[in-house]
């Protein structure tokens, strides 16, 4: 009996059996109220059995939410297990990740599905509008960029996502916050679609209601992730934003943040963290809109400006009631402001702050807090929160303060040469600085550096970027020096003294970030700048010195040896065979003193390094101080690009012969010309000095000839005088002598002294002419020989100045050729891309006339599809014709009609023996 019964018991059903029949039941049910139980039941399995419910029953699920929208109960119901679907229990043995990506696949592939999601947010009702926005950020995490698609396409989904931000009801409000927040991130269509409905005023209008960044919780800090995701590398809403005013919307912001803090109760303690997390957002939503390089940056920069911004972060940044981090993100948002904006840069510079050297003293313990603070110009500000040493906590600070007056200096040549000759000035003069830069590089490592390597190795960076690629900065700094000639003292030079203090604190183990900081500025001043690295060559001790710190083998010391071998290695790239140090020493220092292999190896190891491969991931801050040490902290952004960018030309400089010197361009102007040219020019002006002095030589010689043959001249006519004198005296003795015995023959002895001396006459007269005409002769010779001199002199004088014109000359063509190169590639790279632009307009057409013909060759195919199809059919009917005309024929026959051929044909369709 007993087993009778037992076997007419029902059996006993599992989870499996049962879902399937409540998922049969939802499929084909036809009642609203039967739908529902089964709904509800299947919901009671949701959580620990997802797979089984979502393999039976999710379409059905999905329908009845098309279907019974109106009933809000059976819709609350639908949607709480799709829920609970997407988020089963842990320990559920179905539970997997596969099953949220396939439950949102079936979602997305209907455009439908999401549409029917969006439509429920027209209901006001508090959980159609709560689930659905939670089953679409679900729908999202699992398939964020079909989703984000689906919502674009779908009608007015993207107008009734933000119209939930004005919900009263906060859940929802903040719901739909998150969800925006889910499908904004990388989709700048859907960027500009969410923010032309009106969703800045709406933000901020939340931000207002939640209490704005004093007193807001984590709804305003949802708030600046949204604003973040519309703004983020995205021109138009940027553009959009100021237009609408939106700007004093943050200024406004920030001014009430800091009002905040200055009332007496200020801001209590346990609101301190969310207000500065909401600070923080609203810091890096300004720096959204000011992204190096990007297209709305100036216009941004002077918005910003014009909205008072600029002051307000200033405020906070130099406000010791702020905390740390918050302080160095408004530096830094600050610098962004400004960077390479002339106008502003310039204005900025006018600004005061609060000093912040009571505070540094407050943090070193020296001062009184009640003291009230005095203000001072922003860019001495700057300098003492940067340079005046502190505590560790407070490097963020410092570091942020640095990048400020990097910002301060960038690209604005007239600024750096200021500031540069202000720190030289306070150098110099003997006022006492304690932020001066110069000052703190030049004086004794040991006295300055022990206790703050980063005081040093800041003032290494802006003097790093005051010199960097500016040659009428380096020629100022040349003028430098330390020491007075007239008193007996040696003259030491900047770059000396620099290259003395790496030296020295070298020598005593210093701190590496100080020699890095050296070791940075030689490096930049020295590239491209042959006076600067003969200057370095100098002190020829220095040469040696660096060698023996590149073949040290210290672990701790790997940068900084690198750092030396990348130093000596653009020393010899830029010498010269004139240099102190010869170019060929230079390189019998690097090949064999040295070695190849151990300087490529040394700069090799400083490439690799992490701190130089990874700088760019690197965190440059407070964060990275090892427990008790110093931050990690070594490079400058800029070094470490100068430095990438130059890897390979330095690490081949030794394999470049030493008679193969590099020419340098400064400000696009070839600085000189090539060495060959430079030697060329030489020799043939050494050459014409040479024929110079050798034509003056034989001026001289043939001068002091000409003198000698006129001084024989002289002799020869004083000689005739002199024989004259003589004749006429014996004469004169013959005929007092003789008178009486000569009176017979007076006329004889007078017709031979008319003889005689008519002989003497004419010899004397031959005499003088002989003398005349040599005399004429010399002279000729002395013009001639003066006139061809001079001529030659006037030639070679002549080719010197015209070899200096063709020198003169070549820079200038070189110039000119250079300038022309560069408006060429210019044109050309614009032709290109003009090319460019074409070639890709016309591939677009290319694709859009495909993409119409494809559609007209599938029109056709499927309208031949139809028509094979309509024939099959009129043929298939035909047939079905002719066989019932056949059993017609045959039926009249058995009822013994006579069926004729003609009669057979005329039988109409349907007919019968009636007929």
């Amino acid at each position: 009996m007993f087993r009778i019964l037992e076997s007419q018991a029902p059996a006993k059903q599992n989870a499996t059996t049962t879902i399937s029949t409540l998922s049969g039941r939802l499929q084909s049910a036809t009642l609203l109220e039967d739908r529902r139980a089964a709904i509800l039941g299947l919901r009671s399995f949701a959580k620990v059995y997802p797979a089984s419910v979502a393999s039976g029953a999710l379409r059905s699920l999905i329908s009845c939410l098309n279907n019974d929208v109106e009933d809000v109960d059976t819709t609350k119901v639908i949607l709480e297990t799709l829920l609970m679907l997407f988020n089963p229990d842990e320990s559920s043995p179905e539970a997997s990740d596969d099953i949220a990506l396939w439950l949102a696949d079936e979602f997305t592939q209907r455009q439908e599905n999401i549409t029917a999601l969006l439509d429920l947010l027209d209901a006001y009702d508090f959980f159609s509008r709560l689930y659905s926005l939670q089953l679409i950020s679900a729908i999202s995490s699992a398939r964020p960029e079909r989703t984000q698609e689906c919502v674009y396409t779908a009608p007015l989904g993207v107008s009734r996502l933000v119209a939930v931000l004005e919900d009263k009801r906060e859940a929802v409000r903040s719901e739909g916050l998150l969800l925006l927040t889910a499908l904004t991130p990388s989709s700048p269509d859907l960027q500009k679609l969410v923010a032309f409905e009106n969703a800045f005023d709406r933000i901020f209008g939340i931000i207002d209601s939640e209490g704005a960044l004093t007193h807001g919780g984590i709804s305003v800090q949802d708030c600046l992730s949204l604003l973040a995701n519309l703004l983020r590398m995205n021109v138009s809403n940027q553009s959009y934003f100021r237009e609408t005013g939106s700007v004093k919307k943050l200024a406004s912001l920030l001014s009430e943040a800091i009002r905040e803090q200055d009332l007496p109760d200020g801001v209590p303690e346990w609101a301190r963290p969310q207000r500065d997390k909401n600070v923080w957002g609203l810091l890096a939503v300004l720096r959204l809109f000011l992204v190096r390089g990007s297209l709305g940056t100036q216009a941004n920069q002077m918005s910003f400006w014009q909205s008072g911004v600029l002051t307000q972060v200033l405020d906070i940044a130099f406000r010791e009631s702020f905390d740390i981090p918050i302080r160095a993100e408004a530096l830094v948002t600050g610098a962004d402001l400004i960077r390479s904006n002339t106008s502003l840069q310039e204005g900025f510079a006018q600004r005061d702050v609060l000093s912040p050297r009571q505070e540094v003293l407050q943090l070193n313990g020296h001062a009184n807090g009640q003291a009230p603070r005095s203000t001072v110009n922003v860019i001495s500000g700057l300098l003492d929160l940067a340079l005046a040493p502190s505590s560790t906590y407070a490097f963020d600070v410092r570091l942020s303060a640095c990048e400020c007056l990097k910002a301060y200096l960038c690209g604005h040549a007239a600024i750096r040469l200021h500031f540069l000759r202000r720190a030289i000035e306070g150098h110099t003069s003997d006022q006492v600085e304690t932020d001066n830069i110069i000052t703190i590089l030049l004086d004794d490592p040991e006295s300055s550096h022990g206790v703050d390597p980063y005081r040093s190795w800041i003032s290494a960076v802006l003097l790093f970027h005051l010199l960097y690629e500016d040659f009428d900065a380096k020629n100022i700094a040349m003028s430098v020096a330390e020491g007075d000639a007239e008193n007996g003292e040696e003259v030491i030079t900047c770059i000396q003294k620099l290259s003395s203090n790496l030296i020295s604190g070298e020598q005593k183990h210093e701190d590496p970030r100080v020699s890095i900081g050296y070791l940075m500025i030689l490096c930049g001043w020295l590239y491209e700048d042959h006076d600067a690295v003969n200057d370095f060559l100098g002190e020829g001790s220095s040469v040696q010195s660096i060698v023996q710190l590149i073949t040290r083998n210290s672990p701790s010391r790997i940068l900084v040896s690198g750092l030396c071998a990348f130093l000596l290695g653009i020393i010899y790239e830029f010498s010269t065979k004139d240099s102190p140090i010869p170019r060929a020493t230079l390189h019998q220092i690097l090949t064999t003193g040295l070695g190849r292999e151990q300087y490529v190896d040394r700069i090799t190891k400083l490439r690799e390094h992490t701190m130089v491969r990874d700088f760019e991931v690197l965190h440059q801050g407070f964060a990275s101080s090892l427990p008790g040490g110093l931050p990690e902290v070594y490079f400058d952004r800029t070094f470490v690009d100068f430095l990438k960018d130059n890897f390979s030309r330095v690490t081949r400089a030794v394999d470049r012969p030493p008679g193969i010197e590099v020419a340098v361009v400064a400000n696009g102007i070839q600085k000189g010309v090539s060495r060959e040219l430079v030697d060329s020019l030489k020799s043939q002006v050494d050459a014409a000095e040479q024929t110079i002095q050798k034509l003056e030589s034989g001026k001289l010689t043939l001068e002091r000839k000409l003198g000698q043959e006129q001084a024989d001249h002289r002799k020869a006519k004083d000689s005739a005088t002199v024989e004259l004198s003589r004749i006429k005296n014996i004469n004169e003795a013959l005929q007092r002598n003789h008178e009486e015995d000569m009176q017979t023959t007076v006329q004889k002895h007078q017709q031979a002294q008319v003889a005689t001396q008519r002989t003497h006459e004419a010899s004397m007269q031959s005499l003088k002419s002989e003398m005349q005409r040599k005399r004429e002769a010399a002279d000729a010779d002395a013009t001639r020989v003066r006139t061809r001199t001079d001529a030659e002199i006037e030639d070679l004088k002549a080719t010197v100045r015209r070899l200096r014109d063709e020198l003169e000359k070549s820079s200038k063509e070189h110039a000119q050729d250079l300038h022309i190169a560069h408006e060429d590639y210019s044109t050309k790279i614009s032709a290109l891309e003009l090319r460019l632009q074409r070639a890709e307009d016309k591939a677009n057409d290319a694709e859009t006339r495909a993409s119409r013909l494809q559609s007209e060759i599938d029109s056709k195919e499927e309208a031949r599809k139809s028509a094979q199809t309509e024939l099959d059919d009129m043929l298939m009917v035909l047939a079905d014709l002719e066989e019932k005309r056949s059993r017609d024929k045959k039926h009249l026959r058995i009822l013994g009609e006579d069926v004729s051929e003609s009669e057979e044909e005329e039988v109409p369709e349907g007919g019968d023996a009636d007929a």
